[in-house]
């Protein structure tokens, strides 16, 4: 499995990187499906920005507050475009997080987030 050191996490660290290398790292909720990760954020993230200036990342297993618990692994991140694609990375997530994330689900459809949500894709550098 591409990502063996995120199975059976909840959380994992995304770290990107500013313009000028500094490294960001963020804790976020995650999927695997084969050798892809999925990741939901606002569209207006700055995750997202740094990913489309650099799609090179790391990603390693955390906790909730972004406290690592491995070594993390270079990864290529997306901001992914298709809707079919976004659709089924949110039916993954949902899935795997349940009734939190429908909970996180019908808040933003009281505070707009749903309709400013972007979706990532991360594989492993070929």
């Amino acid at each position: 499995m591409a990502f063996d050191a995120l199975a059976n996490q909840q959380f994992m660290n995304l770290i990107t990187q500013r313009k000028s290398g500094a490294d960001v790292s963020t804790p976020v909720w995650f999927v695997q499906e084969g050798d892809r990760l999925y990741v939901m954020t606002g569209s207006n993230a700055g995750k997202v920005k740094r990913i489309r200036n650099n799609p090179h990342v790391q990603v390693a297993p955390s906790d909730r507050a972004g406290a690592p618990l491995g070594p993390s692994q270079p990864a290529i991140a997306r901001v992914i475009s298709d809707a079919s694609e976004a659709a089924t990375a949110n039916t993954l997530l949902t899935k795997k997080y349940g009734l939190m994330k429908r909970m996180f689900d019908l808040m933003a459809l009281f505070n707009g987030g749903a309709n400013s949500r972007a979706y990532l894709v991360i594989t492993t550098p070929q």
